[in-house]
């Protein structure tokens, strides 16, 4: 008799998957809670379950030795670092995991956001709000140079989105993706150059110990006043401090963000901005995303592996 958790609140609410995996596996177990799970209420959850749904709950060692019955971990959504992959490898416990499942969720978002920065959507938003009608001149996407830092899975849909704006798209990846780069005009870059030559700065990457801090303020500082970035990605990429002192002091005209180094205690000092957008983590937050995730993660329980060398490759 296999055992399952969902310890996913957006998997445990959706009827839709509920009744999929239900339909697959008998004995499952929802989190019904609201909150975010971890500690002894994430072990109560998983004890006693040999497979587990994991969206962002962080699962680490601590947890793993006090639920040693856990063979099997799926993913709901792509980003890995809630999960200590090294501790799951050492325990021989096998990870389903499928990349770019929200990729279209989160690329949309992000043109969104570059559409608002340009045409300064954030602050003549809080101006009317305080009872200020204060029309602002911005510019039009069309035609700006947009640097993606990551061309994965969302980079080259954003690409492939961007395509009737006639942006100049520049890319800095660890990985070539020359076939694409040429079918779809995307020159590769090192990242100084990036950063120097885009008005949109967009980043797609990973969070781990190569990327964390990628975004700091000599960074900031290397791109040219009046430009722009987002992040739609992972918090822990950009110093949130150095961004708001780019902010405060003009030389960036505009900051999006859907993720931030503490959720859900975003950054105050950055979200006081009036050049800042900022929403709280929905970049997989669609209907379809949300299913398209599910389903991949109950694919997760059957198709899997014990993570190894160049994991998640």
């Amino acid at each position: 008799m296999t055992k399952i958790a969902v310890a996913a609140r957006s998997f445990a609410r959706n009827a839709v998957l509920r009744a999929e995996l239900s339909a697959k596996y008998p004995h499952v177990t929802f989190s019904e809670s609201a909150a975010l799970l971890d500690g002894a209420d994430l072990v109560a959850l998983l004890r006693g379950h040999e497979r587990a749904i994991i969206g962002l709950e962080r699962v680490d060692d601590s947890i793993l030795s006090q639920v040693p019955e856990l063979k099997i971990i799926s993913k709901y959504g792509v980003g890995l670092d809630g999960i200590d992959v090294d501790a799951i490898a050492r325990r021989g416990i096998r990870l389903g995991w499928t990349g770019g499942v929200n990729r279209r969720s989160v690329s949309e978002l992000t043109l969104s956001f570059a559409i608002a920065l340009v045409h300064r959507v954030p602050e003549t938003s809080v101006a009317l709000r305080a009872n200020r009608w204060q029309k602002l001149v911005g510019k039009q996407l069309t035609g700006r140079t947009v640097g993606l830092i990551g061309c994965g899975f969302v980079g080259q849909d954003l690409v492939r989105l961007l395509a009737p704006f006639e942006c100049r798209v520049l890319a800095h990846d660890i990985r070539d993706y020359p076939d694409f780069y040429r079918a779809n005009n995307v020159t590769p870059v090192p990242l100084a150059r990036l950063l120097a030559e885009s008005d949109i700065v967009s980043l797609h990457v990973p969070l781990d110990r190569s990327t964390k801090g990628i975004i700091g303020a000599a960074e900031l500082a290397a791109m040219r006043a009046g430009t722009f970035i987002i992040n739609a990605a992972r918090g822990g990429l950009i110093d949130e401090d150095a961004l708001t002192r780019a902010l405060e002091s003009g030389h960036l005209a505009g900051a999006a963000c859907d993720v931030f180094q503490m959720e859900p205690d975003a950054n105050p000092r950055l979200l006081a901005q009036p050049t800042f957008l900022g929403t709280p983590h929905i970049g997989g937050s669609t209907q379809e995303a949300q299913v398209a995730m599910g389903r991949a993660a109950i694919e997760g329980l059957e198709h899997n592996r014990v993570p190894g060398d160049g994991w998640p490759c």
